[in-house]
């Protein structure tokens, strides 16, 4: 994992009007009914489902992805995706630009996230990313054996597991270069040689009026701040994901080549690089 990324220019600042402040609570009050009556009720059901199929979650994360649908239909952020999620065990990586991300990969398929072991801790999110399954490691190369075996035993499970290869999150408008640490547990002789990787873009229009970068979410900007700025906004916009065709792990000579390739596909799919959509 990487340091957070920083920007040459600094974000905007946020400011809440009083009018923002309504919208705040018009937005915010029934996301977090939303959360408090789908979150417990997630909980429960996986007191039943853990003992019965382990590792493998057949029902809670249809409430994970019913829950980020609703989100974004509460925020009034626009939601679509193209192309085909894949099926079966393997992986997804994706870019990074703001917490945001994980509400959009969720709403679309069912997945278990990667994170780094910090947002465990976080005020909210590391709450709700340990209910819903999150796997969380360390940078720490004495833990990395034990590591890798968790990722193994959720592939042998069929679970896909999501990550953000870039290790931070940016302004939304670059792709950082992928780290490969992670795809060292796919080259794994014991796992199916079919093993597969879907790289996907994640792609943020900002309001209208607003700086491209609304949506970021990156240096030492902080959570709650964050949240006010998109909750109080006058006009949302919309995220859209791009499943790009997944790719076979043994078609690799490494996990650099590996990580190379999904970095320029995941690269090639931003509109602000290639210039279409």
């Amino acid at each position: 994992m990487s340091q957070t990324w920083h920007s040459a220019e600094a974000p905007e600042p946020v400011t809440v009007t009083p009018a923002g402040w309504l919208r705040v609570l018009l937005r915010g009050g029934p996301l977090a009914l939303l959360l408090l009556v789908c979150f417990p009720l997630l909980l429960l059901i996986r007191l039943i489902e853990a003992p019965v199929f382990g590792q493998r979650r057949p029902v809670t994360p249809y409430i994970t992805c019913f829950v980020c649908r609703s989100a974004f239909a509460l925020m009034g952020i626009g939601f679509s995706s193209r192309g085909v999620p894949m099926a079966g065990a393997g992986g997804v990586v994706a870019n990074h630009s703001s917490w945001l991300d994980i509400f959009a990969l969720n709403a679309r398929h069912r997945i278990v996230f990667v994170s780094k072991a910090e947002v465990a801790g976080w005020p909210g999110i590391g709450w709700l990313a340990r209910g819903t399954g999150t796997l969380f490691i360390e940078r720490n190369r004495h833990k990395a054996r034990e590591q890798q075996q968790m990722f193994e035993d959720q592939l042998r499970a069929g679970q896909r597991l999501v990550f953000f290869p870039e290790g931070t999150s940016t302004d939304g408008m670059r792709v950082l270069p992928f780290k490969t640490t992670l795809f060292q547990a796919f080259f794994t002789p014991s796992l199916n040689r079919d093993m597969q990787i879907q790289p996907v873009t994640v792609i943020y229009r900002a309001p209208r009026g607003e700086s491209p970068r609304f949506y970021g979410w990156w240096g030492d900007m902080g959570f709650g701040t964050h949240l006010l700025k998109v909750l109080s906004a006058p006009r949302q916009g919309a995220v859209k994901l791009v499943y790009h065709p997944p790719v076979q792990v043994a078609a690799f000579a490494s996990r650099k080549a590996l990580a190379a390739h999904l970095e320029q596909t995941v690269r090639g799919g931003l509109p602000f690089i290639n210039g279409s959509e």
